[in-house]
Parts: structure tokens; sequence; C-alpha cells
């Protein structure tokens, strides 16, 4: 059975497959119409042919299925490089519509601004530009939308953080695909350009604007720039000096030495700081502080060299002026307390390392004050800068005068040998100081000088500070010789002044650690033995020795400063145990003894009213103070004020020991005290001297004169009781009454006191007949 004619075999495409399927199906469905079985109709021939064809086809088909994968790959890939190209591109790139909204974005500008990219799409761009370049970023977009070409600008825009940044901003105009407007920008992060700009223009400004002097030298030292307070400084214009080696400003002050440790240190550590002397082009030699730095490359290989420096010659002359001022006497431009020790520190350096000694003269005008007081200031200044200058005229080369104040002065004699070296100078000293100044009135003024000398080395080793005390204290005693002199510091002296000063420390560190106590010895009244009142006494409670009496120590701090620390301290103490006994019921009268330092002290009156208000509960009139004549001997004047104004206070002055001084009717008339106390010397010997009971007599017959009351101290017996009586005396302290006593033993002793009775009927028993 012959089947269909087929046709003829196409060339192999997509559209002869599509024809064949499409004939193969007509074929297929025309026999099966017919009810005959389409493969039966094929002849073997066009069944080879038809499967032949078939082949091929299929061949075909699986060609293109490669040329459809590789035309996939390289589809893919070219989306790779467009998602490297784009998304991923250095910088960022937005699509802007008129409105102003970011219509695309690449990740790129996501990341740059700091929001996600679905966050940024339909968002205004001015959301994220920075709030002072709104309007830079305004009239840029107005310029790009009238010019037919991509325009720049920088500006700042700011992430959601607040945080600025710098951006390069590329746009221009084009249209979409819907012949809309919009504008493409490419975003570049300029921000480390930026900043690098800004410290490079900080940096320029600097080098500009600086008040240091800055130059740049190449490897070689060659300058390669300056800026202007170079100029201004060394008088050296920029073009006068590129090129040129910095050695061309030299002061000739520095010797090659000093340059070559410049230079060694500045290689060996890269810097180099320090004063150097330099010369500007005038002439004019001034001095610098210099800083010089190496700049080296990434292998260490120098570069630069960049120095800076100030002109410090104002601050060098400021510094001088401040160090002579320091050192060096305003008024005579001799050497002053500081450079004196310091110098005798040195010459006695030296003295230790010779053969020779040194002689420490301290030398006291004698005179001076008069000079102040009748021609004024400005004439003693002129006496005490020619009184320098003369003694400065006979000393030698080497020895020092110095001035250390008021009208003192002190010789530093270097190479001495002994006296026979040392007097000549010194003599030579009395007369230059005792030469006569005419003033400008024609008047002549004139001083002489006491000088003391101390000698070092010394048999046991001495410090500058008691060298100085040895040759003060033999100054004095040449003022004491009749003045006009000089006198040599005596070694046995010396051991006694050691012994002194020892002393003293040892009382103010008694007085810091609480080691005296107040002992107090009652008063009474003789006739009708009434207590009234108590002696305030010191004893030093002394680790070692005991119990120590007054005499034991209070000369030694006698005219010390420290005699008003201690009298301030027995003021307090006397008026807290007052405060003490009030509150057990005992309201007694304390006498204290005041020495004539305190009393001198100008604040002496304002101390004691501080004192008294700390205790409120106390009646002022129950503190006395003692004084001796010998403090009234010293000021007059002053001592009468203070009793006037402690009066006022309410406290009450008594004269002790009176008439063992210069007992004077000048002095009862002027001083307003309150009572009169016999010295015990007259006491004790009365019942066997005629000439103290005299004295009694008369002390007494005074005191009735001026309505003082006197009370005698130094009573020890009866008889001593029985005597004072008859003479009018009427109250008394002394041991035939009692010993000074601790504080605590007082209230026992007045508690047995009020139950003898002997005492009255002794007193009483005494009374001469007739005696009222």
């Amino acid at each position: 059975m012959n089947g269909p004619n087929l046709p003829p075999a196409a060339a192999p495409s997509v559209d002869d497959a599509q024809a064949l399927r499409q004939r193969a199906e007509a074929h297929f469905l025309a026999h099966a119409a017919l009810g005959i079985d389409p493969t039966e109709a094929l002849s073997p021939q066009a069944m080879r042919e038809l499967l032949h064809e078939l082949q091929v086809h299929q061949i075909e088909l699986e060609l293109q299925n490669e040329e459809l994968r590789d035309t996939q790959a390289a589809l893919d890939s070219s989306r790779a490089m467009y998602f490297d190209f784009y998304e991923l591109a250095p910088v960022g790139y937005l699509t802007v519509n008129e409105r102003g909204l970011i219509k695309q974005a690449n990740l790129t500008s996501s990341s740059l601004i700091g929001v996600l990219r679905e966050a940024l799409i339909e968002r205004p761009i001015t959301d994220f530009i920075h709030q002072q370049d709104q309007d830079t970023y305004y009239l840029f977009r107005q310029r790009l939308m009238e010019a037919d070409k991509s325009l720049l600008c920088e500006l700042q825009m700011s992430r959601p953080d607040g945080s600025p940044f710098w951006v390069q901003l590329v746009a221009l105009v084009v249209p979409d695909q819907d012949g809309h407007k919009v504008l493409r920008m490419v975003l570049s992060d300029v921000s480390e350009r930026k900043q690098a700009e800004e410290k490079f223009m900080l940096a320029a400004s600097v080098f500009s604007h600086a008040h240091e002097g800055i130059f740049i030298t190449d490897a070689q030292a060659n300058i390669l720039e300056v800026n202007a307070a170079f100029t201004r400084i060394t008088g050296y214009g920029r073009a006068e000096v590129l090129g040129r080696n910095p050695r061309f400003l030299r002061s000739d002050r520095h010797d090659r030495a000093f340059y070559t440790s410049f230079w060694r240190d500045l290689q060996c550590s890269g810097y180099w700081c320090g004063e150097i002397w330099n010369r500007r082009k005038n002439g004019e030699v001034y001095v610098e502080l210099l800083d010089v730095s190496m700049v080296r490359d990434a292998q260490g290989q120098v570069q630069r060299y960049v120095a800076l420096f100030t002109d410090i010659s104002v601050l060098k002359a400021h510094a001088q002026q401040l160090d002579r001022m320091a050192h060096f006497d305003a008024l005579t431009g001799l050497p002053n307390r500081v450079l004196t020790e310091d110098r005798l520190q040195q010459a006695m350096a030296l003295t230790r390392r010779s053969s020779f000694g040194l002689a420490l003269v301290y030398i006291d005008l004698d005179g001076f004050k008069c000079i102040n007081d009748q021609h004024g200031h400005d004439a003693g200044d002129k006496m005490l800068i020619a009184v320098a200058q003369q003694m400065q005229q006979v000393l030698r080369e080497g020895d020092t005068l110095a001035r250390i104040g008021g009208d003192e002065f002190v010789a530093i004699l270097i190479d001495m040998v002994g006296m026979e070296t040392c007097a000549p100078l010194l003599q030579r000293l009395l007369t230059a100081a005792s030469q006569p100044l005419q003033l400008k009135s024609g008047e002549e003024i004139q001083v002489s000088a006491s000088l003391g000398v101390s000698f070092y080395p010394q048999e046991h080793d001495v410090g500058a500070d008691q060298l100085v005390r040895q040759a003060d204290h033999a100054m004095f005693l040449a003022k004491q010789a009749g003045k006009n002199r000089y006198q040599v510091f005596d070694a046995e002296q010396d051991s006694s002044l050691r012994g002194w000063y020892e002393d003293m420390q040892q009382l103010r560190q008694a007085l810091i650690s609480h080691e005296f106590v107040l002992f107090y010895q009652p008063k009474v009244a003789m006739r009708s033995g009434q207590i009234i009142g108590v002696e305030a006494l010191i004893r030093w409670q002394h680790p070692e020795k005991g119990l120590l009496a007054p005499a034991a120590f209070l000369p030694t701090m006698e005219n010390d400063p420290l005699m008003v620390d201690f009298g301030e301290w027995v003021l307090e103490a006397a008026l807290t145990q007052m405060e003490v006994w009030l509150a057990q019921g005992l309201d007694l009268s304390v006498s204290i003894n005041v020495g004539a330092h305190q009393l001198q002290q100008a604040n002496f009156v304002e101390r004691l009213r501080v004192l008294l208000a700390r205790h409120p509960k106390l009646d002022p009139t129950q503190l006395e103070v003692e004084i001796l004549e010998t403090s009234v001997m010293q000021d007059l004047v002053h001592v009468s004020q203070v009793i006037e104004d402690c009066r006022q206070l309410g406290v009450p002055f008594s004269l002790d020991d009176f008439g063992t001084g210069y007992s004077s009717l000048q002095y009862l008339k002027r001083l307003r005290v309150a009572k009169l106390k016999i010295d015990q010397g007259f006491v004790r010997g009365m019942l066997d001297d005629p000439d103290d009971q005299a004295i009694l007599q008369g002390i007494m017959g005074l005191a009735q004169a001026f309505k003082l009351e006197v009370i005698a101290e130094g009573v020890e017996t009866m008889a001593h009781v029985t005597m004072l009586l008859q003479l009018g005396c009427e109250q008394a302290q002394g041991y035939a009454i009692a010993r000074p006593m601790p504080a605590q033993d007082l209230p026992g002793w007045i508690a047995g006191w009020k139950l003898k009775n002997d005492w009255r009927c002794d007193a009483d028993s005494s009374e001469p007949s007739g005696h009222q």
C-alpha cells in the first residue's frame, strides 16, 4: 500500500521543525479518520526518510538549545556586570525627578547616605542635603535645569544621625522613557579630601600668621620657605634668604663646639631645642628660643628641617632685671641677703679646699636713725649710697660687700690668714663708713660703724647661718663697747650662744607638748585671815629633770618672741582655771605676771580682749595683771596707755617688786595701777635690817599718798606678819601662809584654811595698842 507523498526535507530551522510537526499531525489525522494506521500507510522508504528527517531536526533542536544556554549565560554575565558597574560602583548614582524625589538609587548611594535603598525611593533629595548647603543645592539645580550639559558642585550632605559629609555632585538633565526631565546624579565622597584641604589651609594659615619665626630647609639645610614672622624678627625678606644656609644669621657668640654639639644632637634624636644668639639684618644681636625638627620620608631618609624660633630678648632682659631685683639691693646696687648667702656658701666651700680662711664682717651704722629723723629719708638714702660706695672702694677684688637690710651690711673677706691680714681691712672699713656727706643745703651729715668679725674655718664645724650669727653677736658687743670699732667673735661665747639656742628649742617644744603648768599661791588679808585671791606661778614639768621653778627657764626666753606665745598661754590657762573654780563655787581673783616683751606688743590689749571674750562667765575685775618696774622704764607712755585701756576692760594692774628698780614718783603719778607689791627681799630683811624697815615705811607712805593698796610677798614667819601689820601693810603672801600649789589642791587648802583659827588669833595679838 502506497502512502501519501511526503514533502521534501526543508532547511533545518525552528520554522521547519514547526512545519514538519504540522505535516505529521495532518497526516496522522487523515489516516485516523479513514481508520487506517498512519504508520502502515508509509512505505519503508518513506518511513526511513521521515525518521532521518526527524533525527536531523532533533539534532538541530539540540544545537539550538545549546545556543540558547550560551545566550542565557551571556545574559547572566551581562546582568552581573551591570550589578557590579551600577550597584557596586565606587560612586553613588541617583535619578531625581522634576519634583526632587529620588526615583532610582544604587547600593553605593544608599551606603553613602546611610539609608536603605527602599527608604531612599520617593524621598526628597533635599532631606539629605545639609541645612547650611540647601541654598547651594537650590542654585545648582536651577543652573542645571537651564543648561544642556552636566554641571558639578560640592556640598555637604547629612546622614540620619546628623553627621555631615562632603560630596562632589555631578548631574545631567535627561528625559526618561515617558519624556519627562530627570536628573542623573553621580555622588562622590570627598570628605577626606576636604579634611586634607582644611588641614593644609590651617597649616598654611598657621605658617603665615604664626608669631614664631618659621623656616623650612632641604636636606642640605638650604632654606626653602620662610614665614612673615621670620622677616619681622630677622629683618631679611623672603627673596633674600631662599636657597641660603641659615648660618648667615650667626652672631659669633657661640664657638665651633656649640654648633658641633647642635648638629650631633639633631642627628641623634631628630630634634633640638635651646637658646641661641643670632644677628639681625641691621647687625643687632638678639637671643632666640629655637626648636629644630628633622623630617624623614618612609625610608627614613632626611627630607626637610623645620625650625621655629621666638625672639626672647625682651624676656631675657626682663628675667635679668628680675634676677637683679631678687639678688641685688635696689638702693645701693650691692648684693642682697639672698645673694650674700649663696656667695658665703661658695666662699666657705673654697676655703675648705685651700689653706686660707675667710672673715665675715657684720656692719651696722651708728647714728643712722638720727639722720632719718632729723634730715628725712631722702638724706638717709643718700647716706646709705655714699657709705656703700666708700666701703666698696676699700675692699679687694674678690671680696664681697652686701646690704642685708636697713643700715646693716655684710662683708665677706677671702684669703685671710689671721688678724694681721684682716685688721687693716677692718680699719679701712671703719674709716670709709665715717666719711662725711655734704647735702645740697651745705649741711654735712656723718655716721660711724660698729663691726663684728667671725672667722672660718673654726675648731668646731659651723654653718653659714651660725657664722653670720657669730658676727652679728660680735657687732652687738662692739656697739656696747662704744661704737665706731670692731669686735672679734669669741669662741667661748659661741658655746654659750649654742646652749641658748638649744634651750630655746627645748622651750618651744615644751610649750607645744603642754609641759608647762600653773601653780597658785594664796594671798590673804593678814588681820582677818580672809583669802583675797591667788597668784598664778609658772612651773615646767620637765620630762627628765622634774618640776622646775621659773628661775630655771624664764630668763632664757627674755626678750624673745617666744615670750609672747608663752604669756598668752599663761593668760589662757589662768582664765580657764578660773572658770573651773567658778563652776565649783570658788570665786577667786587671780593675778598673773606679764613680761615687758609681751606688754610692748601693739596688740596686747586686743589679744586680752579676745581671751576674755572666750570666757564670758568671768568677771574681768577678777583678773589682775602684775608688771615689773623695768617694764615701765622701757616706754612709760605706751605702758600708761595699755594700763588705761585694760582698766576700760575692767582688768586692774599692780606694780610688782616695787622698790627694786628706779622707783619714781613720776611712775606712781602716771601709772594708774591699783596696787603696789613689796619685793620679798625687803620683807625678809626687815626684821634685822633698819634700812629695809625704812624702805618699807617709805613705800607705805607713798601708797597712802597715792591711795594705793599694798601687798607684801615673801612673808615666811609670824614675826613678819606682826611687823608688817605694825607698818600698816594688811595683805601678804608667802610660805607663812602657803606655798604655791597645783590647781587641784587649792579647794582643799581653802577648806582647811577656813577652819584654822590660830591665824586670826596670832594676827590679832600682834596688833599694837591703839592701831586701827
